[in-house]
């Protein structure tokens, strides 16, 4: 399998911005690290910059998962899900730039108020305000995840508890586990998507869900969104498995779209043997069409990371029909 990162490389985030692309992910559960390139498809030749280790001990010192790195009121800000070595205290925090350079240093800004166990958090902008999509416990035990929205009044700071925006109903969401997270966010011509990735991460099931939102102005009404219901929007094909928790990015010229994604090499449940891939989608009235997961993405040469000491700071995530509540 030619994959654009090879394993283990998982929940890929990638966004484009000054005539570069800016690739962060999390290695070794432990650090956060930003690649940066001219094209998509150099991403993982280039130098992997180390760009925050969390003080050991601390509340978000383990288990650090899924980063994104977002630009927000002229400043860089990474949102990522971590604990204490305990699943139960997971929770999403936000780091700030210290320079504007997103290679850089960056800062803890603290944890956000998920009002529980939370991953996956992502940035949504919606009738001229700001508000984080995440992954969540409907109460205080593993067994099911959720999607959560929340107004910020900051890039650091809720405005207002949880919603529930959606929950797994449909067989394709409930494999394994009944499970909706690693949300992202799609717009075209006033409609707003969110696709996200269902049921467990580490099976051959993982696939991806869409939900729409016709009208900005009702972004915190779940029985606004509409959710494609009667299959996944990608999911897994003979040649390739567990395809999901994406990111979405345009060509160097802002006309083609492409989907970055992971995707399992083995039919065994686990972790370790998911590769990042991305390919060209389109669009059908207004609609993302993603098509068929490919196996094969230009391959890449291996580089040595690299690793700049940063300072440590103290710490201070088909037929549409209604979204079941």
């Amino acid at each position: 399998m030619s994959a654009l990162i090879p394993a283990p490389a998982a929940d890929p985030w990638m966004v484009f911005h000054n005539g570069h692309y800016y690739f962060c992910e999390s290695r070794n559960q432990t650090t956060l690290h930003v690649r940066k390139s001219t094209d998509i498809f150099d991403v993982g030749m280039a130098e992997n910059v180390k760009v925050w280790e969390p003080p050991q001990g601390a509340a978000n010192s383990k288990n650090v998962w899924a980063p994104e790195l977002h630009f927000i009121e002229g400043k860089w800000y990474i949102y990522y899900a971590a604990d204490d070595g305990k699943n139960e205290n997971h929770r999403m925090w936000v780091l700030e730039a210290e320079t504007d350079d997103p290679q850089g240093s960056y800062r803890c800004k603290g944890v956000l108020d998920t009002q529980g166990w939370a991953i996956d958090g992502t940035i949504l902008e919606a009738n001229g305000k700001r508000y984080m999509v995440w992954s969540g416990w409907p109460g205080s035990e593993d067994g099911q995840q959720n999607l959560y929205i929340a107004p910020m009044s900051n890039p650091w700071t809720f405005a207002e508890k949880r919603t529930l925006l959606t929950s797994p109903t449909e067989g394709w969401e409930k494999n394994t586990m009944a499970i909706c997270e690693g949300p992202q966010v799609l717009k075209r011509n006033g409609k707003t998507f969110v696709i996200y990735s269902a049921s467990a991460s580490w099976t051959v099931d993982y696939c991806l869900g869409m939900i729409v939102l016709d009208n900005e102005a009702d972004v915190l009404k779940p029985s606004a969104w509409r959710k494609v219901s009667e299959a996944p929007v990608f999911q897994k094909t003979e040649k390739i498995w567990g395809v999901g928790h994406c990111s979405f990015v345009k060509s160097a010229c802002q006309i083609e779209d492409w989907i970055v994604y992971h995707a399992k090499s083995k039919r065994k449940h686990g972790w370790d043997d998911r590769h990042v891939h991305a390919q060209r989608f389109s669009w059908h009235n207004d609609h993302p069409v993603f098509g068929i997961p490919s196996p094969e993405t230009k391959p890449t040469r291996v580089v040595t990371e690299v690793i700049r000491p940063v300072p440590v700071r103290p710490v201070a995530q088909p037929a549409l029909a209604p979204v079941a509540a």
